[in-house]
């Protein structure tokens, strides 16, 4: 592994341990959400969903037409 790569390694450790202390400490703000949104999409990270998922139930709360929805 490269210096660089080293170190682009290290600073995405420390953004994802910033970014999640910022968020479990409940001072988070919603660039902050976007930030950890983007840094989860960027490396392609997915979890199955699962019947008690809290995103599931957002979406069930949401005011969509069945024709908005994609499977």
């Amino acid at each position: 592994m490269t210096k660089l790569n080293k170190i682009l390694d290290e600073l995405q450790l420390v953004l994802a341990e910033e970014l999640l202390d910022k968020l479990k400490s409940g001072k988070a703000r919603a660039s902050d959400y976007n930030v950890a949104r983007q840094m989860l999409k960027d490396n392609s990270y997915e979890v199955p969903p699962i019947p008690e998922d809290p995103l599931r139930k957002l979406t069930e709360q949401l005011p969509f037409n069945e024709e908005d929805k994609v499977n």
